[in-house]
């Protein structure tokens, strides 16, 4: 774990080859996604649908997760800099977001639900539920967000976004896999398993979210 923290400053092909930062991006985002936790929603909201909708309704909040998250990657950057926030500040509050989303994730029964209930209860009027809730904010939220604005703001090149660009999509494509057999994933890891996965995905994020810290103060104060 100490190995893969000190890699991870910064996610950048000039510190670390290919294969590592794909590596690190996929698990970074995937731990703070983490669509393991959006199974109950997912069966609770198409509940009563068919295979056939099911199916659609998780290939559609993926390909939206995906299509939020890559814009986030490429102009989150240039969005946040033309209010004028500096990269290390992006950095910093990024990992702020993420150290919160997994200080959650390590409570899941008390703040660790990304949708509230009485969110839910809207979401069940609605016809077509695979952008919200689905994809936003239960796949693509306030964490997933900060992380690949982190990764774009410590991309040295094209080659970076595209590596980045690939682990989001990676990430986006075991989300359907995940959603679309919710049920018999449900069946097997239970409730109990699923409380052990979110936090052990928290504490990741937790970790990602300091080492983001600690590179956006680096990065403010030139040290490294």
């Amino acid at each position: 774990m100490e190995e893969f923290l000190k890699d991870i400053i910064p996610f950048s092909t000039t510190v670390m080859g290919t294969g590592a930062l794909l590596l690190a991006s996929f698990s970074s985002l995937f731990s703070v996604v983490n669509p393991i936790t959006a199974m109950p929603v997912f069966m609770s909201l198409t509940e009563g649908d068919s295979d056939k909708e099911k199916s659609r309704t998780a290939r559609k909040a993926s390909i939206y997760m995906f299509f939020v998250l890559i814009l986030f990657l490429l102009a989150g950057t240039y969005i946040l800099s033309f209010f004028g926030i500096s990269l290390p500040g992006i950095r910093i509050a990024g990992g702020l977001v993420i150290m919160r989303a997994g200080f959650s994730m390590l409570n899941p029964d008390t703040g660790g639900r990304k949708l509230s209930d009485e969110d839910k209860e809207a979401a069940k009027e609605k016809t077509d539920v695979s952008f919200s809730p689905l994809a936003m904010p239960l796949l693509s939220g306030p964490g997933s967000i900060a992380v690949v604005i982190g990764f774009g703001s410590q991309a040295s090149g094209i080659v970076d976004y595209i590596i980045n660009g690939v682990a989001v999509f990676l990430v986006a494509l075991l989300a359907w896999g995940i959603l679309r057999v919710a049920p018999w994933l449900n069946k097997i890891i239970g409730k109990s398993g699923m409380t052990v996965i979110t936090r052990m995905m928290g504490f990741i994020a937790l970790a990602i979210g300091v080492q983001f810290v600690i590179n956006g103060i680096a990065k403010f104060y030139g040290i490294g």
